[in-house]
C-alpha cells in the first residue's frame, strides 16, 4: 500500500468514526428508510477511499454535500424504477420480459439517464427530440428557437457524448 493510500485510509477511518452515525441518522431523515440510509453512508465512505486526501475543514458539510448527491441519484432511480415498473404492468403478460430481462433494460435505463443528464438541457432536449420524435434539425431549431448550424451542433454533441461514454474514445 502506497503513502497516499494509507493517508486515505486513515482519513477515511477518523471520518467513519466520528461521524458516521451523525451520517446516517442525516440520511434517514432524508430517505425515510434505514436500509436506504446504511447502503448511502457505507456508499459515502467507499467515494472517501478513492478520492485524493484532502484537508477537510469541515467534515459534517463535506460528507452531506456528498450524500446530497447520492440521494438525489437515489430518488432518480426510484423514479426510473417505478415508471419501467408501470410500464411492465401494461404489457399482456405473454409479452413480459424475464426478470433477467427487466433488470438488464433498468440498468440500460439508469446508464441512458446518466448520460443524458451530463448534457447541457438544450443538447439533451434536442437529442430526445430528434431520437424519440425523429424531429429534423430544422424543426428542433425552430422549437429551439436557435438556427439550424446550432441545432445540428446541439444533436452532434449529444452523440459524440454517447458515443465517448459508450466506447470510451
Amino acid at each position: 500500500m502506497s503513502a497516499t493510500d494509507t493517508t486515505i485510509h486513515q482519513q477515511v477511518h477518523v471520518l467513519y468514526c466520528d461521524h458516521h452515525r451523525w451520517l446516517l441518522g442525516w440520511l434517514r431523515r432524508q430517505l425515510g428508510n434505514a436500509c436506504d440510509a446504511a447502503d448511502l453512508a457505507q456508499d459515502v465512505f467507499l467515494r472517501l477511499l478513492r478520492r485524493e486526501p484532502c484537508d477537510i475543514r469541515e467534515p459534517r458539510t463535506y460528507l452531506s454535500t456528498i450524500a446530497r448527491g447520492l440521494v438525489i441519484e437515489h430518488w432518480r432511480r426510484r423514479e426510473l424504477e417505478l415508471a419501467w415498473l408501470e410500464t411492465l404492468a401494461q404489457l399482456p403478460e405473454a409479452q413480459a420480459p424475464s426478470p433477467e430481462s427487466r433488470l438488464q433494460f433498468l440498468e440500460t435505463l439508469i446508464a441512458i439517464d446518466r448520460i443524458l443528464d451530463a448534457l447541457k438541457p438544450q443538447v439533451r432536449t434536442a437529442f430526445l427530440w430528434a431520437q424519440l420524435e425523429g424531429l429534423t434539425c430544422r424543426q428542433i431549431g425552430e422549437r429551439l428557437g436557435v438556427s439550424l448550424a446550432t441545432a445540428e451542433r446541439y444533436v452532434a454533441t449529444a452523440l459524440r457524448h454517447c458515443y465517448t461514454l459508450r466506447f470510451g474514445e
